[in-house]
Formats: C-alpha cells, sequence, structure tokens
C-alpha cells in the first residue's frame, strides 16, 4: 500500500482485552487516476483512492499524523467513532476545527470505546471526500469472537461516485448557480465502475469465493448525494451489523444504504460455480432530482475449473423509486441484544422538520432553482450558515459573536408537513449560526419529520459524538399521541446515520453524555451545502471525568 505507514508500539506480551495504540501517516496528496477513459488528478491519502483503511481492536486507539500536501484545505472525519470528550479530532470544518492549510499538520487522537464492525473515514471540509475516504474497522477485543460463525475471509465494498470534471469546479458552479450539482458520470464498487463502463471492464471489482464457504462483507456508502441499492445475482445475504454495532442476524435479496451509513452482512458461497455479479444503482425517491442512471459492478468468482457463463446472471434491484424497498429493509435492523438500555426518562425532547427551501436569487432570478430562486436546505426552518471561527474554539474560550444559543426544540409554524400544494412562504427558510445546549447525561428524544416543502427526498442523518437508537419511523406526519405507542424500545438498532423517509418522520433517541461540540447534518452532500446542519452543545459534567479535554497544542489556526 504506496505511502502507508503502520506502526505498533512493542508489547513483549498481549492480553485479552489489553489496548494497544496504532499510529498511522496520512498524506493529503494529488495523484493522477485513470476512469471512464480519461486521466485526472484527485486528492487522495497516501495515493490511494479509496483511501488507505485502519484495522484495529474495540478499545483500541488511533493516532494519525494528517500531512497536508495537497493544494486545498482539509480536514478528516472519523465516522461513527464517538471520541469521548475530544470533539478536537472529530474533523468537520469550521465547527470543531478550522482547515488543515497546505504544507501543514495535525495529528489526531482517535480513541475507540464501545464501537464495533465497520466504520469508515472521510475528508469534511468542501467536497473532497468525494476522493479522501477509506475504512475504518473496528474487531472484537483479544480473546473475544464475532457473535456469528468465523467467515472463510473479510473483504471491505466501498460505494461511491466518480465525476469527470474536478470535484471542487463541480462544488463551485453547483454553489454558483443555485441549483443542482451536475450528477455523477459514474458509480462505483471500490473506485472501479464495473464493466457496464466504458474503459473499465479490465479493472472491474473481482471477489473470489470458494464453493460451501462464508464470507464477511463490510459495505460503506462513500457516496456524495445518493442513496443506494445493492444486490449480488442468485444470493441472499444476512446482515449481522449496521454503523459499528452488530444486529440481530436477518436475511435479504438486497441491502438499501445511505451516505455515511455502514452494513456488514455474511454471503454464502453455495451457488453453482460460476462468475455472478454484484450491482448497485442510485434509490431516488424525489423523481425531479436529476441523478445518476447507471449501475456499477462487480463480479463475484467462484474458484474451480469451470467456464463462465456468458452473459453472466444479474441480479434483481428495486425499482429506482422503491420507497417501500428501502423502508422495509432499514425497518429490518434490530439490535443484537434482546434488551438495550435505550433512554426511557426523556430530559429534552426535540421536533425537528427537514426541509428543502428556496431562497430568493441575488442576480435578479437568474439561479437555476424553481421560479429562478436559489436552493436552501434548512432544520426547523433554520439555514445553517457556517461561520469563520470554529465553533468549539468559541465555545472553549468563551469568544462570542460566533454563535447563538436559541436554536428551537420545534419549528416555528405548525402546518400539514407532507401536503402538497403548500404556501410559497413557507419555503423561505432564515439564515443562522445557532446551536442547541443539551445539559451532561440528559436523555434526549429528536422526532425527525421530513416535509414535502419545494420536494421531499430522503434525508440521511448524522449525528456526531454519539450513536442513536432509531425507536420508531413512519410515512406522514407524527401523530404524538399515537405513534410513540409503536415504538421499538426492547431491541432498536443503534446508528449514527438514519435515512428519515420522504414524506415520513424517524424517531431517535441518546444519552448526552460526550461534551464537546457535534454536528448533525443531512449526509447526502448537497443538502449540507444548501444549509440542512446543526449543532449541538453537550456541556461538561460535575467529574473531572465528565469534561471537555484541553485543545492539542497543534490545532489548526483560524
Amino acid at each position: 500500500m504506496k505511502g502507508f505507514i503502520l506502526t505498533l508500539f512493542v508489547v513483549l506480551r498481549v492480553l485479552p482485552g489489553q489496548a494497544l495504540v496504532h499510529r498511522y501517516s496520512f498524506i493529503i496528496e494529488e495523484a493522477p487516476y485513470t476512469r471512464l477513459c480519461s486521466t485526472k488528478n484527485i486528492l487522495t491519502v497516501n495515493g490511494q483512492f479509496p483511501g488507505p483503511s485502519l484495522h484495529i481492536r474495540q478499545g483500541d486507539t488511533a493516532i494519525v499524523h494528517v500531512h497536508n500536501k495537497g493544494n486545498q484545505n482539509i480536514t478528516v472525519h472519523w465516522h461513527g467513532v464517538k471520541l469521548p470528550r475530544n470533539p478536537w479530532s472529530d474533523g468537520p470544518v469550521y465547527i470543531t476545527q478550522c482547515p488543515i492549510m497546505p504544507g501543514k499538520s495535525f495529528i489526531q487522537n482517535i480513541q475507540v470505546t464501545d464501537e464495533i464492525g465497520t466504520l469508515w473515514w472521510h475528508a469534511h471540509s468542501e467536497w473532497s471526500r468525494a476522493t479522501v475516504h477509506g475504512a475504518f474497522i473496528v474487531y472484537p477485543k483479544r480473546g473475544e469472537n464475532y457473535p456469528f460463525p468465523q467467515p472463510r475471509a473479510e473483504n471491505t465494498i466501498i460505494l461511491g461516485e466518480w465525476w469527470k470534471s474536478d470535484i471542487q469546479d463541480v462544488l463551485t458552479q453547483f454553489q454558483h448557480s443555485g441549483g443542482d450539482p451536475i450528477v455523477s458520470d459514474a458509480l462505483l464498487i471500490n473506485g472501479q465502475p464495473g464493466d457496464l463502463y466504458p474503459c473499465s471492464k479490465q479493472d472491474t471489482f473481482k471477489l473470489e469465493a470458494e464453493y460451501g464457504k462464508t464470507y464477511l462483507l463490510r459495505m460503506i456508502n462513500a457516496a456524495m448525494n445518493n442513496i443506494l441499492f445493492f444486490s449480488i445475482a442468485k444470493h441472499q445475504i444476512t446482515v449481522v451489523g449496521s454503523d459499528g454495532s452488530y444486529t440481530k442476524p436477518f436475511k435479504s435479496d438486497y441491502i438499501a444504504i445511505s451516505p455515511g451509513q455502514t452494513i456488514d452482512f455474511l454471503l454464502e458461497a453455495n451457488q453453482a460455480p460460476d462468475h455472478y455479479y454484484m450491482a448497485a444503482k442510485v434509490y431516488n425517491s424525489a423523481l425531479p432530482v436529476p441523478f445518476d442512471h447507471s449501475t456499477t459492478t462487480g463480479i463475484i468468482e467462484y474458484s474451480g475449473n469451470y467456464t463462465p457463463s456468458s452473459p453472466l446472471s444479474f441480479p434483481r434491484l428495486p425499482l429506482l423509486n422503491d420507497t417501500k424497498a428501502s423502508v422495509n429493509f432499514t425497518g429490518g435492523l434490530r439490535n443484537l441484544a434482546s434488551k438495550v438500555d435505550v433512554p426511557l426518562n426523556l430530559d429534552t425532547k426535540l421536533f425537528l422538520t427537514i426541509s428543502v427551501n428556496l431562497r430568493p436569487c441575488e442576480t435578479n432570478n437568474t439561479c437555476t432553482g424553481p421560479a429562478g430562486h436559489r436552493f436552501a436546505a434548512s432544520i426547523n426552518n433554520i439555514s445553517f450558515v457556517q461561520p469563520q471561527i470554529n465553533i468549539l474554539q468559541a465555545y472553549y474560550g468563551g469568544l462570542r459573536g460566533v454563535y447563538e444559543e436559541q436554536f428551537p426544540s420545534f419549528p416555528p409554524l405548525k402546518f400539514n408537513f407532507t401536503a402538497q400544494p403548500f404556501p410559497f412562504k413557507l419555503t423561505i427558510p432564515s439564515l443562522g449560526t445557532k446551536v442547541k445546549v443539551l445539559e451532561y447525561n440528559s436523555n434526549v428524544e429528536i422526532v425527525l419529520q421530513a416535509t414535502s416543502l419545494v420536494w421531499s427526498p430522503d434525508h440521511p442523518m448524522h449525528l456526531h459524538g454519539h450513536s442513536f437508537y432509531v425507536v420508531g419511523s413512519g410515512i406522514g406526519n407524527f401523530d404524538e399521541k399515537k405513534d410513540p405507542l409503536n415504538y421499538n424500545l426492547v431491541d432498536p438498532p443503534l446508528r449514527n446515520t438514519i435515512a428519515v423517509p420522504r414524506n415520513g418522520w424517524t424517531t431517535i433517541r441518546f444519552k448526552a453524555n460526550n461534551p464537546g461540540v457535534w454536528l448533525m447534518h443531512c449526509h447526502l452532500e448537497r443538502h449540507a451545502t444548501w444549509g440542512m446542519e446543526m449543532v449541538f452543545i453537550v456541556k461538561n459534567g460535575k467529574s473531572p471525568q465528565e469534561q471537555l479535554l484541553p485543545p492539542p497544542s497543534d490545532m489548526p489556526p483560524c
């Protein structure tokens, strides 16, 4: 692995359960890559795309030295790692740090606690995560095993998107036009489009399987703007984990996975020896939204002497707008434990509407959004404005004027959130950099209500610094009297990213036991860029072990 440096502290004897510290070096640099018959330079880590995988055990710590040798500012986020008391290493630009400028470095301390399974890391500045991302694998503690039969082998499958244009040019054009970004030119499996695209057959991702063996596949959706359906021809899969947590095993013919999410699943090689396509395509619940209509493929190749079928078997994928298929897959996830510690006595209840909005165009209605307006997005009708001094620094140092603490617990207006048509004035959000303050160790419930303003796609919402239990979900407007009666408070899945269905709602619960500044946002990059973000500040507890750590000495300056 080019440029990938891994150093372990010397330990004469490693006892079961004993934690280690791993050291990594991430060199951010430009590298030439060829896709779809053309070559361009892309931003990478250690010259790799996708970037290097980190492999540690539960309870271990990774110390990552990030060197920015690229030509643009950068930050790195450890998606799904809680980072107890240490938001300084979380990575979202101007939320917990200022960017690492070209020629500069930053050492990030990544402590893993109860996370287990597949997580990932990615850039969290501009749209650099299109090429700056990789897997973060957390194995069981030494002496402990998987809660399922030991697989024959393990592989990581990273789904992504590819633009022939430079990704920062795509972002600049998108921001200038006020409309939607140009769609990607290809979808990817482990950096390869697959042999349905021109000039791609030779590099199609291939996975060798032995008949009768079972394989653990770790899937990450690193796509920028698309929820994806995935399937393997003539094979069922068994889901065993998601978002750094084990799940009760359940079988499925397909996977629905949002940007930011991970799915761990078992593949049993139980079909006749042959070659079989795996494939992924977009799930798009809001058909007016432009999207990549292509399909990326990889190949499962059984070992042995035989002549592969021609053409290869192709999987059945749900229809591109099959909301029921997406909701049913997500609804099938259950916590592995038969009884989990779901917060019951709630201290804070929030009702948050998530909307695509419109704003007046600055240049006489020449923007390319509806009616010449500029697209925006909001949470409780507030479109987030990114500051130029990071919020964590301002909070820790008592700086005034960087943010306000008046983020509302409920939307300013109550209306039929999922109806059409609607008064045009409802589409215009307010602008602000507002935060919601939570008491340490408080039990929090959030109802996330999608609205049909402008249009209503699914919204994969990601919370930094905490995992949460998904206790309920439904289509339509949330009914505060009836819907809580059907909450799953026994074995709800533990997630860090959840797709709120179009014209629907999702309820999550978590304990705010991680002091610091933590972002929550939609993981569709266009929505986050439009302002579908908010910030939580979790206050310190009473004891020193419940308080925010001081900043490291090499924090990037603003």
